[in-house]
């Protein structure tokens, strides 16, 4: 295409300058005298050229690619036809009866109970000795020799627990003698001779309990 414009562009230039010698001609004619006639045979014989264009080669097609062998396009099954409005499944109605009332029982409230008995008398009591005139002299009859022989006296204050049983499960001197001998032999005679009526609680239980009291030793 660029080739065909650039041919028609060149005769276009050519027709132009055989007009403008051709006006040239007829200029130097008509000032030199020559006959009217003359000049006018010429510019009609000139001026009646046909200037024709050219017209371009068409360029040939391109030769078409060369054909690959393609695999056939596989076999499509068409779909299988689609129910688009299904029929919609049957509605069952379902009534549920409301819940029956709940059955309530009545029942007769138990009588009161019975107060209790008032309590009776309580049955406690405090340890008392038994027989503590026989005792204490026999305690006072076993003086310790050594002490008799010195001729040493005193007085053995203490404290024992009296159990249910009435006998003295221990010993202890509150006040001592002075002399180890004495308080010594004070506890274990209370402990061998001593007898007491036990402590009772408020049913008349015996319980153990605690009794303080004082063995004098003195010679004759």
């Amino acid at each position: 295409m660029a080739y065909a414009d650039q041919q028609m562009s060149t005769n276009k230039v050519v027709a132009l300058v055989i007009v403008a010698l051709i006006h040239v001609f007829v200029g130097y004619a008509l000032v030199t005298g020559l006959a009217y006639e003359a000049a006018k045979k010429v510019i009609n014989k000139v001026t009646t050229v046909d200037i024709k264009e050219e017209k371009p080669k068409e360029e040939e097609p391109p030769p078409p690619p060369p054909k690959e062998d393609t695999p056939p396009p596989p076999i499509v099954a068409p779909p299988p036809p689609i129910n688009i409005a299904p029929a919609p499944p049957p509605v069952q109605t379902v009534i549920t009866p409301p819940p029956a009332p709940p059955v309530v029982i009545q029942t007769a409230a138990p009588p009161p109970a019975p107060p209790p008995p008032p309590p009776g008398p309580s049955k406690a009591r405090g340890v008392k000795p038994k027989g503590q005139g026989s005792w204490a002299a026999r305690i006072q009859s076993n003086y310790p020799t050594r002490a008799a022989r010195e001729e040493r006296e005193g007085r053995v204050g203490v404290r024992v627990t009296v159990g249910g049983d009435g006998k003295v499960s221990a010993c202890s001197v509150s006040a001592s003698s002075g002399s180890p001998d004495l308080d010594e032999a004070a506890c274990d005679g209370m402990q061998r001779y001593a007898r007491f009526d036990p402590a009772l609680d408020a049913d008349g239980n015996p319980i153990s309990s605690s009794y303080s009291t004082a063995i004098v030793y003195k010679l004759n």
